[in-house]
């Protein structure tokens, strides 16, 4: 069995991301080791709260380079929330921040939007624009549980897999080659979030 890892750096819940990979029946190793994400077939990077303290305290712990040396060398890659806000360009909360630079693009706070509550938070739907192989065999427009007040800005549209209308669309998952991300959580979407560990679990 492949060994997927998920990278500990102290801003995330990594206990619920760990418990859904076993419903699916891939046993995944939590490690905040640097020395160890060269181990991994699989990476996973999930991530809750602000930018500004995740990557530093990916940098403080050096986490950053074995991370970004998975995803050259090819090697399967799952972003979760500011997980997938961290391999873009620059964020702009509180400050301005640069990330992983994996992606071109900016992380930016959702408009004020009259009625529009921020975060957002809870239960919305994808429009699926790309048919990653993470996002088989799911029903039309399926629901997903987002949390999250700053939202993604590509400069390359054709990296977006879904998008989510809030009340405008925005991208709330994209896959290239190896690298798949969501803005919302897979582990807190039920069925539909298990099918995409599920399918990264398994896909090469």
């Amino acid at each position: 069995m492949k060994k997927i890892l998920i990278v500990d750096y102290g801003l995330a819940n990594l206990r619920s991301v760990q418990k859904a990979f076993e419903k699916v029946g891939h046993p995944a190793e939590i490690t905040s080791d640097p020395n160890r994400i060269g181990e991994a077939d699989k990476l996973v990077l999930p991530g809750v709260g602000a930018f500004r303290d995740a990557i530093t305290r990916l940098r403080e712990t050096h986490l950053d380079e074995p991370i970004l040396d998975h995803i050259r060398t090819g090697k399967p890659f799952f972003g979760i929330c500011l997980g997938l806000q961290l391999l873009f360009t620059t964020s702009y909360e509180d400050g301005v921040y640069q990330g992983l630079n994996v992606f071109p693009g900016e992380v930016v706070h959702f408009p004020d939007t009259p009625g529009i509550k921020v975060p957002h938070m809870g239960w919305n739907q994808l429009r699926i624009k790309k048919k990653a192989p993470h996002l088989a065999d799911l029903p039309p427009e399926p629901s997903v549980y987002f949390v999250h007040s700053y939202c993604v800005v590509l400069k390359d549209p054709s990296l977006i897999a879904t998008e989510t209308d809030y009340p405008a669309p925005f991208t709330s998952a994209i896959w290239k080659d190896n690298v798949f991300a969501t803005q919302f959580h897979p582990e807190k979407s039920q069925k539909v979030g298990l099918s995409m560990l599920h399918k990264f679990a398994e896909f090469s």
